[in-house]
């Protein structure tokens, strides 16, 4: 993103700023905090948000999602999937929005990966929806 565009065409300046300093807040934290303190942060494990939401609530989650994974793709540092849904699922928190993050686990060439991914209402807003995906934990609020 250029200073230009930055200062003139984007009308949600200080989401793009949060969603920088998030995402390399929660960067540190993957990096360096065992994923037992970790899941404090995840919201409440077994617990999913609801499955319905207004058409406002949807349209500013798609919002955030959208500077989100913008932003999250131009970083110096390396914001995968997990990092992506922490950041957008703390944007949601403070706007008292509910979401999901889902951890779930899938086979590639014979290896086992992790993948992480964020429901709100009937949306999945980072990560896909989970299609070939074992969910092994979800926390929601």
């Amino acid at each position: 993103m250029n200073i230009r565009a930055f200062i003139f065409e984007n009308g949600e300046k200080f989401v793009t700023v949060k969603a920088y300093i998030y995402s390399f807040y929660y960067r540190l934290l993957v990096k360096k905090l065992p994923m037992k303190q970790l899941e404090k942060k995840l919201g409440e494990r077994g617990k999913e948000s609801a499955d319905t939401e207004t058409g406002e609530v949807l349209r500013l989650a798609r919002l955030y999602a959208f500077h989100v994974n913008r932003i999250t793709e131009r970083l110096p540092w390396e914001a995968k999937c997990f990092v992506r849904a922490l950041t957008l699922r703390k944007l949601l928190h403070e706007k008292d929005i509910g979401s999901t993050i889902y951890l779930g686990v899938f086979k590639k060439n014979g290896e086992l990966k992790a993948h992480a991914w964020l429901r709100c209402g009937q949306l999945y807003l980072t990560g896909g929806n989970g299609e070939g995906m074992a969910v092994v934990a979800k926390f929601g609020d």
